[in-house]
């Protein structure tokens, strides 16, 4: 990467490299923007941000997986609108770096990713992580405003209505540990799984097209299901709310059915968190796979985020020996699977679940080992940049 950015550049004077990772969502889809609880963990798939000081008083960003360079005059960041291109990710990120106080200096960034984009593993979270600490170049901010910033950004700039969970476990992720998060107070509680399980991500290679308007439909109808159970229940802000599937089930009649099952979703979604924290904790396993497996049938049939792709993938990796669980991860529509199965049944599954993708859907699916990864932070001289062919 330090010789590519030579080439591009032409010197590496004063460089600094900062890493951020992807993140594999265990448990807890679609419930971070409901204020709920998620269960990701970070992986050691990241992007990584280049960065040395430029006397022409521009910002370049160069991607290496795209090929591409943009470049915007540094005093005129705060009046851009969104391009709808990858650079909005970075752009909106530095406007809320500038807006908490912090200049942003002329740079020339060179921007690799080993995450895969569109995989569902959050590549965009790591690009607006990995971009803000190369905007801030040292200067410090508190691990959870990072976090906060960069979910601004993306809300605000780039125009998708995310939750937290992505840019945090980011920011949070901890070796050998995943992270349970309550997305409305913002505090976590790091949980380390079982011996003898570990657990693996397949791509689709896929992402159809309605993933973005889906999403934001999304976001609406469990707003929608907010504002019908306060009805019933006044003390409800959320779906976080809800006490209990049977509370919900008491008011379910008086909603729309599509808005319905969305909140169910969102509700049993909450419980199977704790449920498969609390089974991790006491090491069981097939209670474990039996809650993933559970999410993603809730996901597919109340929550309607699946697609073929997916379904096919999780059906045929149950039957697969050694395998406990599996589910979509992500946003849906695409991207990957998350499958918890025996370590050592690792590559008799990936040669197994790949053949039956590859004959059904005339793809090969890429599959990546969930390493529990540490989070973002400045990659130092001692350690190994990745190199880029």
């Amino acid at each position: 990467m330090i010789e590519t950015y030579r080439r591009l550049y032409g010197s590496v004077d004063g460089l600094r490299v900062f890493r951020a990772p992807g993140r594999v969502n265990l448990i807890g889809e679609h419930t971070d923007y409901n204020f709920g609880f998620v269960l990701p963990v970070a992986l050691d798939l990241a992007t990584f941000a280049a960065t040395a000081p430029a006397a022409d008083g521009k910002l370049r960003l160069h991607s290496i997986e795209r090929q591409e360079t943009r470049e915007f005059d540094v005093a005129g960041l705060a009046e851009l609108s969104p391009a709808h291109h990858w650079t909005d990710y970075p752009i909106g990120v530095a406007r809320e770096v500038a807006r908490l106080g912090f200049a942003i200096q002329p740079a020339n960034i060179l921007i690799h990713s080993t995450v895969p984009e569109g995989s569902g593993l959050s590549s965009s979270a790591a690009l607006e992580v990995s971009s803000a600490l190369a905007f801030l170049g040292g200067r410090e901010l508190a691990p959870l405003e990072l976090a906060k910033l960069c979910q601004r950004s993306e809300r605000e700039f780039v125009g998708i209505p995310c939750g937290i969970m992505d840019q945090y476990i980011s920011v949070f992720g901890r070796e050998h540990s995943a992270v349970k998060i309550d997305c409305r107070s913002l505090d976590h509680q790091l949980v380390e799984l079982p011996d003898g399980v570990t657990f693996v991500a397949v791509n689709t290679m896929v992402k159809h097209a309605l993933a973005g308007s889906a999403y934001k439909d999304r976001v609406a109808e469990c707003a929608a299901a907010v504002t019908a159970i306060q009805q019933e229940f006044p003390s409800v802000k959320s779906l976080r709310d809800v006490a209990s599937q049977d509370q919900f089930e008491s008011v379910a009649g008086l909603l729309p059915p599509v808005v319905a099952r969305r909140a169910r979703h969102v509700v049993s979604e909450n419980e199977r968190v704790e449920r498969f924290v609390a089974s991790s904790a006491r090491g069981e396993l097939e209670t474990m796979g039996k809650l993933l497996v559970a999410s993603h049938r809730s996901l597919q049939y109340d929550y309607e985020v699946s697609c073929a792709e997916l379904d096919f993938l999780v059906d045929h990796a149950l039957p697969i020996d050694g395998v406990y669980g599996s589910r979509m991860t992500g946003g849906g529509f695409g991207g990957c699977t998350v499958t918890m199965l025996r370590p050592g049944a690792v590559e008799a599954f990936a040669a197994s679940i790949a053949r039956s993708y590859e004959r059904r859907f005339q793809v090969t699916p890429r599959i990546y080992r969930c390493n529990p990864s540490g989070g973002a932070r400045e990659v130092t001289s001692s350690e190994t940049i990745p190199a880029v062919g």
